[in-house]
C-alpha cells in the first residue's frame, strides 16, 4: 500500500468511526472510488486498535469509573447507576456479536454492494432523522434505560453490521427513541464502541493467527496513531456540535451519497 493511500484510509476511519455516516461504507467506498486494492485485515486491524485507543482516552474517566463498579458489582455486590450501566453495556454488545457471528458463517461479501450501501445510507438515515426530530422526552442519562432498553440499543447496534447503516447513528437512533438527549445518546454511542470494537480486534486477530500472512508493521503503526489522532478530534467536535444542532445534516449528507451511489453504479456496482 502506498503511503498516501493509508493516510487518506486511516484519516478516513477516525472521522466516520463515531460520526452517525457509516466508517465501513466508507472504507468500502474510498477504494472503489480510487481504484485501490483493499487494504487488507492487518490494516483494519491497526485502524479499529487506533479508534479504541482515541474513545479510551477522551472518556478515560468515565471508563475507569464503569470499570471499577462492574469489578466491584462481582466482589462486593454493589448496586448502583454505574454498576446498571457497566452491565448493560455488557448486555448491549451481545447482538452485535451474535448477528455477527451469524453474517460470518454466511458471507458478508454479498452486503458489500453499492446498491446495498446505497439503501441502508438513506433508509436508516431517514429513519435517523424522524426519530431524532419526534424526540420528546429528554434525559440527560442513560441510567433511564433499564435492560430492556440497553437490549433494543444493542440490537439497533447488530442491524449496523449491514454496510451503510452506521453504528453510531443506528445506536444513537435507539437510543434517542427512549428518550435520551442527543449529548447522552451520542455519549451512550462512543461507550458501546468499546467492547464492540474489542470483540472486532479479538477476531482479526484470530483470523490473522489462522492463517499468517505478511503485514508491513510500520504501515500499521502510522495507520493506528493517525486513525487514533483523527477520531479524538472528531468525537471532541461530534459533541460540541450537538449541543447546537440535530441529526439533520448526516441525514442530508447520507441521502445524497445514497443517491450518487445508485447514480453512479446501480445496484450491484
Amino acid at each position: 500500500m502506498e503511503w498516501y493511500q493509508l493516510v487518506v484510509l486511516a484519516v478516513v476511519q477516525g472521522i466516520t468511526e463515531f460520526l452517525p455516516i457509516s466508517s465501513s461504507a466508507h472504507l468500502i467506498l474510498v477504494p472503489h472510488f480510487l481504484g485501490w486494492v483493499d487494504q487488507g485485515l492487518g490494516f483494519d486491524l491497526a485502524m479499529h486498535l487506533g479508534t479504541l485507543v482515541a474513545v479510551l482516552a477522551y472518556f478515560r474517566t468515565d471508563v475507569a469509573r464503569l470499570g471499577v463498579a462492574w469489578i466491584q458489582s462481582l466482589t462486593r455486590g454493589r448496586r448502583d447507576e454505574d454498576v446498571r450501566m457497566a452491565w448493560g453495556l455488557a448486555l448491549a454488545t451481545l447482538p452485535a456479536i451474535v448477528f455477527g457471528g451469524v453474517l460470518g458463517a454466511l458471507g458478508e461479501d454479498s452486503l458489500r454492494l453499492p446498491g446495498v450501501i446505497a439503501t441502508a445510507s438513506i433508509v436508516f438515515g431517514i429513519l435517523l432523522g424522524v426519530v431524532d426530530w419526534r424526540a420528546k422526552r429528554v434525559h440527560d442519562t442513560p441510567a433511564v434505560l433499564g435492560w430492556r432498553g440497553y437490549l433494543a440499543v444493542g440490537l439497533a447496534q447488530a442491524v449496523a453490521l449491514i454496510p451503510g447503516s452506521s453504528r453510531a447513528g443506528m445506536t444513537i437512533l435507539g437510543a434517542r427513541a427512549f428518550g435520551l438527549t442527543r449529548p447522552a445518546a451520542a455519549r451512550l454511542s462512543f461507550f458501546m464502541a468499546i467492547p464492540i470494537t474489542l470483540a472486532a480486534i479479538v477476531f482479526e486477530i484470530v483470523v490473522m493467527l489462522g492463517s499468517p500472512i505478511e503485514e508491513a508493521w510500520g504501515q500499521m503503526g502510522v495507520a493506528a496513531v493517525l486513525a487514533c489522532a483523527s477520531a479524538f478530534v472528531t468525537i471532541h467536535f461530534f459533541l460540541r456540535m450537538l449541543q447546537s444542532m440535530g441529526m439533520t445534516v448526516f441525514v442530508v449528507y447520507r441521502v445524497l451519497l445514497g443517491l450518487l451511489l445508485f447514480a453512479l453504479f446501480g445496484w450491484s456496482g
